[in-house]
């Protein structure tokens, strides 16, 4: 992958905030950052929880940041992680990431010992349901 300044910026933020993940028991630290259609970049890493459906996933906390910051589509996600395998937005999280962006928009999977994988959203959700399927 030819990484850009973009990818390179994005890649820093969600190490950053990955660094702060709160992630007691699984150990697996995930972080997550978001270009807006505002070109700002929100970030947003993992928490966990002992009652384990209340934690967040980082996709899910840097869609957050960003809606709070005012920004409501998604340009581009890199998404991080340890190991050597891409780490990937779960299910749940790729719905969250359609309901927010385009499904060309590139999301960057990277665990941080080996190669990011560079796909688009509808790659990682082919079929999806999207919000443009509900009558307003």
């Amino acid at each position: 992958m030819t990484q850009t300044a973009t990818d390179q910026a994005l890649f820093e933020a969600a190490e950053a905030i990955r660094a702060r993940a709160y992630a007691p028991y699984s150990n697996f630290a995930v972080g997550a950052a978001i270009l807006a259609e505002d070109g700002k970049i929100y970030a947003g890493c993992n928490i966990e929880n002992a009652a384990y459906p209340q934690g967040n996933c980082a996709e899910a906390s840097a869609i957050s940041a960003m809606i709070a910051g005012g920004a409501r589509r998604i340009t581009r996600i890199y998404v991080t992680g340890p190991g050597t395998m891409p780490v990937t937005p779960c299910g749940g999280c790729r719905q969250r990431i359609r309901e927010f962006a385009d499904l060309d928009v590139t999301v960057i999977s990277h665990g941080v010992d080996g190669q990011p994988l560079v796909s688009t959203l509808e790659q990682l959700l082919p079929h999806s349901f999207g919000p443009e399927f509900l009558s307003k």
